[in-house]
């Protein structure tokens, strides 16, 4: 089964530890290693780029080691690719 690793316990997203494709069953690891769930991929996500852990409605912050990081600039369902397409910065909201 694929992974994806989730730093902290307030993440919304977490990091791929291998290319995923649509439809591939993805194992939800934490920091320790451990198990603490499972999604489907509903997109392909290159290594090393966030997966959504829940559904983003627009606006919504994006989580990641416990800090938001961005918002969502779209809808994001739980599953997907949160990148540049559709997760503006903090940097570049001013």
């Amino acid at each position: 089964m694929k992974k994806c690793i989730v730093m902290h316990q307030a993440d919304t997203v977490a990091t791929a530890l291998d290319a995923l494709s649509v439809g591939d069953a993805v194992r939800i690891l934490d920091a320790d290693m451990r198990d603490v769930g499972e999604l489907v991929a509903r997109e392909a996500i290159p290594f090393g780029h966030k997966i959504t852990l829940s559904d983003h409605a627009e606006g919504a912050g994006v989580v990641k080691y416990g800090q938001v990081i961005g918002r969502a600039v779209e809808r994001i369902e739980s599953g997907r690719h949160a990148h540049v397409h559709n997760v503006a910065s903090l940097y570049t909201l001013g």
